[in-house]
């Protein structure tokens, strides 16, 4: 006698298709994930008014690279992770050799280099010198004698009479700052985290 099974649907196969489809569900669950992050961090830095070039410096990427898998992730993260991170950790700034910082005010113009000019910088751009003024209420001061051009910028005065020359203050000398608070990118991240499963199950039963 010979006994002969054969179960109807295949419940290999159907395990198979199962599983395939858990796959595609996760992996589109992380980029969804991945990608609302990223834009919520972007909104947040640009609604901030840190501008649009460091809300771009938020990147992500799927894992796997390619392919679907019920392991899939995905990381955001930044490109300028210090300037970033600074905004939404308030660091309390000190000087590294111990000393003043210098806080450029408008009439110190901006660094051909990027970023905040120094002092030094300052005095090779213009050719004029910086003098210090200790105040005992308020942050000292480092000043020139010159005059302020058109973009109320520090410049050497070209009047034989002094007429327009000024002590402009350049720099302004503080022992230390607390920077300001201005993104929390822990309060998306955990609202993303917690999204994640209502993700996965909407996209299964949208497959299924």
């Amino acid at each position: 006698m010979k006994l002969k099974l054969d179960i109807r649907p295949d419940i290999v196969a159907m395990m198979q298709a199962e599983i395939a489809a858990g796959e595609k569900a996760v992996s589109a669950a992380m980029r969804e994930a991945g990608t609302g992050l990223k834009s919520d961090w972007r909104g947040q830095i640009t609604g901030a008014g840190l501008g649009r070039r460091l809300a771009n410096s938020i990147r992500s990427q799927n894992f796997p690279r390619s392919g679907k898998s019920l392991n899939a992730a995905v990381l955001v993260w930044s490109k300028a992770p210090v300037i970033v991170g600074a905004h939404d950790t308030s660091p309390l700034i000190r000087s590294k050799d111990g000393f003043w910082l210098a806080i450029p005010t408008p009439a110190a113009g901006k660094s051909r280099k990027g970023g905040r000019i120094t002092p030094l910088e300052w005095e090779r751009r213009t050719g004029l010198r910086l003098r210090f003024v200790y105040r005992r209420r308020g942050p000292s001061l480092l000043v020139a004698e010159g005059r302020l051009n058109t973009k109320g910028q520090a410049a050497v005065s070209r009047s034989k009479t002094g007429r327009g020359k000024a002590t402009v203050p350049i720099f302004l000398l503080v022992p230390q700052v607390k920077l300001q608070k201005r993104l929390d990118l822990a309060r998306d991240a955990a609202r993303v985290h917690e999204a994640v499963p209502g993700l996965i199950v909407a996209n299964w039963v949208k497959r299924s």
